[in-house]
């Protein structure tokens, strides 16, 4: 999915600091998401939770939109024309409806609930995601992932898996990048990290054994939750830091609560994040906006989609400054 803001703003993400800890159990932090709206008269709005001003990255998750449900008939769902990445890698999840995706591989795939796509964007790529024909409602996550330098300028390519349901005492989870509670996801990716689809029952609650080294957040999508002693409301996402070894979570509701988990260990490079890039440096993000510009080979060409490319917005009127995560209080 592609950042449609028409002036979206220049971040440049440094290391992650340290949390901190209350009477030895890790404090989270509530992030709230802002809304944005993807394009056009009727647009359907997103709830933004990755990046913001009180903390850019999760592990190398660098952002983070969730959707729906949205009645597509209302709306006209969702048609983002083709557009470019630099290195990161997109991850494609839904919780109901179907989007077809285009990209410049040539891979002309379905996006399906339970079902992940993740698309390479390293030197750089195109794609296109439009909600198919039969969709009424949609409803799914849209998640990124900044590659490493040594890995930043990799080739295309695509990846699609269906996780196994595994099922505990009162919850189900999907595993699709990495391992969590005995499942282990096949995916490829440039830096470890978690990324999981967690079902509650009524009341439930469980406890995750989770790596470490790994600070983790945790997207509620419907219902209200606990993580460790914090209450998580729908679109919120608790951040827990390094140095955690089990996760508690407790659905708080009547009904079923949906969360996605995410992890990863710190990502300690710097970097610049602008509109659908990301570089190391002004330089990089200019550089990249003007070979999209100018329809050059970088990024290749989406076949299929009715319609133009997504122009470029105009680069802000200063170089990108640093913008790292405050200290924690």
């Amino acid at each position: 999915m592609s950042n449609v803001e028409t002036e979206p703003a220049e971040l440049r993400c440094g290391a992650p600091v340290d949390g901190g800890r209350q009477g030895g159990a890790p404090v989270v932090d509530v992030l709230s998401a802002r809304e944005v709206p993807l394009g056009g008269p009727r647009a359907m709005r997103v709830r933004r939770t990755l990046p913001q001003r009180s903390r850019t990255l999760i592990g190398a998750w660098c952002f983070a939109d969730h959707y729906g449900p949205t009645d597509v008939p209302a709306t006209g769902g969702m048609d983002v024309a083709p557009h470019p990445h630099t290195g990161l890698q997109t991850v494609s999840w839904l919780f109901s409806g179907e989007v077809e995706h285009r990209d410049s591989l040539g891979t002309h795939a379905l996006i399906r609930p339970g079902e992940m796509n993740l698309m390479t964007g390293g030197y750089g790529i195109c794609h296109s995601e439009v909600s198919t024909p039969g969709t009424t409602v949609l409803h799914g996550v849209q998640l990124w992932v900044a590659l490493p330098e040594e890995h930043r300028n990799a080739d295309r390519d695509f990846q699609h898996y269906v996780p196994e349901v595994v099922r505990t005492e009162g919850a189900e989870m999907r595993v699709f990048l990495g391992s969590l509670a005995g499942s282990a996801s096949p995916v490829r990716t440039f830096t470890p990290l978690l990324g999981a689809e967690i079902t509650l029952e009524p009341r439930a609650a469980i406890t995750l054994a989770v790596d470490t080294a790994f600070e983790h957040g945790l997207l509620v999508d419907s219902g209200g939750v606990r993580l460790i002693d914090t209450v998580l409301r729908p679109a919120e996402l608790g951040y827990v830091p390094c140095g955690t070894d089990t996760l508690t979570v407790v659905n708080e509701s009547d009904g079923p609560a949906r969360v996605m988990l995410l992890g990863g260990p710190p990502f300690e490079e710097e970097i610049v994040m602008w509109w659908n890039f990301i570089g190391r440096s002004h330089d990089d993000i200019v550089r990249a906006r003007e070979d999209w510009e100018a329809s050059s080979g970088r990024f290749g060409a989406v076949e299929g989609y009715p319609g133009g490319r997504l122009p470029a917005p105009a680069l802000p009127n200063a170089v990108m400054t640093p913008r790292r995560n405050p200290p924690r209080h």
